[in-house]
């Protein structure tokens, strides 16, 4: 069993939270962690490079000058990757590094994720994060109450508005519905703020989910 201290958003203890650590996963793999990091990682990546290769370079494809009497090393044309101006020999080209992971993997490898969190005393578990009004004020003290002077996930149970735009403009802030979350948005931060209703999301059964993490 894990038992957690609920907070309020006055950073005041207000009651535990009480729950198998097994619902997270019975068995823990960090090369799947491993691999799922990776995977979003490569998803991020743009893929936008770009070099000229020999055949896109501006030049005369003709031979510089004959193959022998010449006293010089055999040349080809001025476009050859081995002269200043020519094209890449091994030219970059714009290509796509993302891929997907099996969807019950990646929703595995989360729970691995919050599991560790928990583990490292890294996730602070409050009683509900609601904001009547749009104003980044709200967050930062909210933060500040808390004791979160770090990079920083706000994990809501649904979507709301009020808290998504209140946080937004924060620098190391992310803030997101549970739905959203996948398992590295979770390692990247050092702290992570979470509801219980967004805890209680991770603690279904996998097959129950609609929601892909």
């Amino acid at each position: 069993m894990v038992t957690l201290p609920v907070y309020n958003m006055s950073g005041e203890q207000v009651d535990t939270f009480e729950f198998n650590s097994d619902e997270l996963g019975k068995l823990v793999s960090l090369n799947l962690l491993h691999e799922a990091v990776v995977m979003y990682q490569a998803n991020l990546r743009q893929g936008s490079a770009k070099s000229k290769k020999r055949s896109e370079v501006a030049g005369s494809k003709k031979k510089m000058y004959r193959q022998k009497g010449t006293g010089n090393a055999r040349a080809g044309h001025k476009r050859s990757g081995v002269r200043r101006g020519g094209g890449h020999i091994f030219a970059k080209a714009p290509r796509d590094f993302s891929y997907r992971l099996p969807r019950k993997a990646l929703q595995t490898a989360t729970r691995i994720a919050l599991l560790r969190k928990i583990n490292g005393q890294d996730l602070i578990l409050l009683n509900e994060l609601t904001i009547s009004e749009i104003k980044t004020k709200k967050v930062v003290e909210l933060l500040k109450n808390l004791n979160v002077d770090s990079s920083v996930l706000l994990a809501t149970d649904t979507y709301d508005v009020n808290v998504y735009k209140s946080g937004r403009n924060l620098p190391r802030t992310t803030v997101l519905p549970a739905a959203e979350i996948n398992a590295y948005q979770i390692l990247k931060p050092k702290k992570v703020v979470m509801t219980k209703k967004a805890l209680d999301s991770f603690r279904k059964p996998l097959h129950v989910e609609s929601a892909e993490n």
